[in-house]
């Protein structure tokens, strides 16, 4: 069993309900950004995290032609992403506006956002029903 953090969006009195389904951030060290680096915020979307360490990385990167030894940061880099990947992750989905939820243990994303559910029916988005009823919008009315 993984420990998965819950993150999503707050409704604001008087505003329509949120639109967007609660996001799960498994907790604990990544080992895909230890091999990969900053490249493993852009799976999940961390768009400005990954700009932020890939900008680290390409300095570290110019400063390693110039300054000897500089080549050395970049396995530390590597490692700080590997332990701190689901911290920024979150830092960035707060940024977002998005709510610190709970926190769920469960086997895979996918049981710990229905365990999520179950604990708290109210995050769940209803879909929007299609224009024909039957997933396809507008299909029936295109001649």
């Amino acid at each position: 069993m993984r420990l998965y953090s819950s993150h999503f969006a707050v409704a604001l009195p008087g505003a329509p309900a949120p639109e967007r389904q609660p996001e799960m951030v498994r907790d604990g060290f990544s080992g895909w950004g230890l091999i990969f680096g900053w490249l493993v915020f852009l799976r999940p979307g961390s768009w400005l995290v990954a700009m932020l360490a890939g900008t680290v990385s390409l300095l570290i990167g110019l400063a390693g032609a110039r300054i000897p030894g500089t080549w050395a940061l970049l396995p530390g880099l590597h490692l700080a992403i590997a332990l701190f990947a689901a911290d920024w992750r979150r830092w960035e989905l707060g940024l977002a506006g998005l709510a610190a939820g709970p926190i769920v243990a469960a086997p895979d994303p996918d049981a710990a956002l229905l365990r999520l559910l179950d604990l708290r029916p109210d995050l769940l988005v209803p879909a929007r029903p299609a224009a024909d009823g039957m997933g396809v919008p507008g299909a029936l009315g295109a001649a």
